[in-house]
């Protein structure tokens, strides 16, 4: 800075003011210093100035699965909040691992980061608790957490099941596939409890949903429940799906095409979260629509909020989604 001063004949204050309040300065002194930053390579050193101000300018988001595109699409909703503020965010990827998680939030609370968004692997990890309470806001993502003592932000995904199993209920179909991930997952859990809930409420018994489970929510599971589907006696096959997420179905999709088996003919498939990638189908699937952008931009409104405001009030926003009906869903007459 003192070079910056020395080249552009100003006073250090000056250096200093157009870096952090250039509204004090002169649009012609202003040029002359940032002529003299350019010519000289100056770049800011950030870390020093955080550190004298006490604060970072950084907010940082750990995504549950970062192989899966609702995940980077909620966290382009959270970028938008965060540049709206002038605010800078991180984007770590778990990759569902609880000790990579661990890892991440120890990393980030040394690097002082404002805050931290969140979709935890396990919404009840007292370490959520232990790092708020030692001065990192944090806000949970998709994922709800028992109390008040937090901002989270969600989708009623128990409502998501109930709309995918209605919808197939009034296709004509009674004996509904559920391809789900590991049922500790609690999207998992509140989708397959949704679609129960439809079954029963139109009269029919829980062995009328029929689990495939798989160990993750990848295309690949998704690919490899519908060999195991293919492989059901035709008389308890299942003729539709509902998959807990779009990459579940795209998987199945695939392997139907495989197969022979004709979508949505033979088999009707939903998935959940409604990516980009659901309409671009080779047969466009259905989805349960969920505010991706909505949900990541309103979860770092929160988390801004919260750092700004000592008497800030908790928020837990949930949305509802909705279901979006495409081919894969529809029988032609």
């Amino acid at each position: 800075m003192k070079d910056v001063a020395a080249a552009a004949g100003v006073s250090l204050g000056t250096v200093s003011n157009v870096l952090n309040r250039p509204e004090r300065v002169s649009p012609k002194t202003r040029t002359r210093v940032e002529a003299a930053m350019a010519a000289l390579g100056f770049v800011r050193n950030e870390s020093a100035r955080q550190l004298r101000a006490g604060h970072s300018s950084v907010l940082a988001y750990v995504m549950l699965d970062g192989r899966n595109p609702f995940f980077t699409d909620v966290a382009a909703g959270m970028e938008d909040a965060a540049a709206a503020d002038d605010l800078s965010l991180f984007v770590c990827n778990s990759a569902n691992l609880a000790e990579r998680e661990a890892a991440y939030l120890r990393r980030l609370e040394q690097q002082r980061v404002q805050g931290v968004l969140i979709t935890p692997v396990d919404p009840d990890s007292p370490a959520l608790a232990e790092l708020a309470r030692r001065g990192t806001p944090v806000v949970i993502v998709d994922r709800k957490r028992p109390g008040t003592d937090h901002c989270s932000v969600a989708v009623d995904d128990v409502r998501g099941g109930e709309l995918a199993a209605r919808h197939l209920l009034d296709q004509g179909h009674t004996r509904i596939a559920f391809v789900g991930g590991p049922l500790t997952l609690g999207q998992v859990r509140d989708r397959r409890e949704g679609a129960l809930r439809a079954l029963l409420a139109a009269g029919l018994g829980p062995d009328h949903l029929v689990d495939l489970a798989t160990p993750q929510l990848t295309v690949e599971d998704g690919s490899n429940a519908g060999q195991r589907l293919a492989g059901l006696p035709s008389t308890t096959r299942p003729t539709a799906a509902f998959c807990a997420n779009d990459l579940l179905a795209l998987g199945l999709l695939r392997s139907c095409a495989a197969l022979g088996i004709s979508v949505p003919a033979d088999l009707a498939i939903v998935g959940y979260d409604d990516i980009d990638f659901a309409a671009a189908a080779t047969v466009p699937l259905t989805s349960v629509r969920q505010p991706r952008h909505r949900l990541g931009r309103a979860a770092a409104e929160l988390l801004i909020q919260e750092t700004a405001d000592p008497g800030h009030v908790h928020q837990q926003v949930t949305y509802l989604p909705e279901l979006v009906v495409r081919a894969s869903t529809l029988r032609t007459k």
